[in-house]
């Protein structure tokens, strides 16, 4: 039986189609072959290095902190352990360092082939914040640890705090604005002579200092432009002998202040 010529035709162009195809596949798998080789040698070099001795946790340079602290924070994070250089998580290490109380932030960095560098930056005290405890306010007005019986108190007290999360912290910043303007002060003025700043509403303040028992207001943002008729007011009042008398100096007035006496 003779085949027709159509049917001539179509068997060579199938089988061409099944080389190429076939062609595509060994091509693919080898390109196939050829990843998965990589990947394996990377993995393995990758393994080997994390637990090699030529990347070994030798040192850990730590600037910012104290010995007492630098041994805390090494127990803490276990490295002494003389672990792999490229096995420490620093995220991880970062969290557990930045927990401990007296640290507000922290930067590693691996440098290889044994070392690791620990920049701290340790929390500063700047006042004190009178809520459902005392705690430790620092110069940017966060709060970073509640105080205990060994810590030094030596610090002027913020009273009169809200309650809203949100508000204490505009409320901490204002004070601590206040503190800061009164950093460079001496004398009956200086930080060091103020017991409390008592926070009022809608952004006035309080000031009481040791030597002069009388309530200073203002408004938080004004204390800088006011020290100096602060200061006049409060010389006038001790050539004149009443200093003693003075219950309160209101700087909340365009043309000076207002001086309030005890009865009598």
């Amino acid at each position: 039986m003779k085949r027709k010529r159509g049917e001539r035709r179509i068997w060579p162009a199938i089988l061409s189609r099944l080389g190429v195809i076939g062609s595509g596949i060994l091509k693919g798998g080898l390109f196939l072959g050829v990843i998965t080789v990589v990947s394996i040698c990377f993995l393995s070099l990758y393994h080997y290095l994390l637990s090699s001795p030529y990347m070994r946790l030798e040192h850990v340079e730590m600037s910012g902190a104290d010995p007492k602290m630098r041994d805390e924070l090494i127990q803490a994070c276990g490295l002494d352990d003389g672990q792999g250089l490229l096995s420490l998580h620093l995220y991880e290490l970062k969290r557990k360092m930045e927990s401990h109380p007296w640290i507000r932030a922290v930067k590693l960095e691996r440098r290889f082939p044994h070392t690791l560098v620990v920049e701290v930056e340790k929390q500063i005290p700047a006042a004190l914040a009178r809520m459902d405890d005392l705690y430790y306010v620092n110069q940017w007005g966060e709060i970073f640890k509640r105080i205990s019986e060994s810590d030094d108190m030596d610090f002027p007290v913020i009273t009169g705090l809200s309650t809203d999360d949100v508000q204490v912290r505009e409320e901490l910043r204002q004070a601590i604005h206040v503190v800061k303007v009164l950093a460079p002060e001496k004398g009956p003025w200086s930080v060091s002579e103020l017991g409390e700043i008592h926070v009022r509403k809608n952004g006035a303040i309080s000031l009481y200092f040791n030597e002069i028992k009388a309530e200073v207001t203002f408004m938080w943002n004004e204390l800088a432009d006011k020290m100096d008729g602060l200061k006049k007011v409060a010389e006038h009042l001790n050539q004149s002998g009443k200093i003693d008398l003075v219950t309160r100096i209101n700087l909340n007035y365009m043309d000076g202040a207002v001086v309030s006496f005890k009865n009598g």
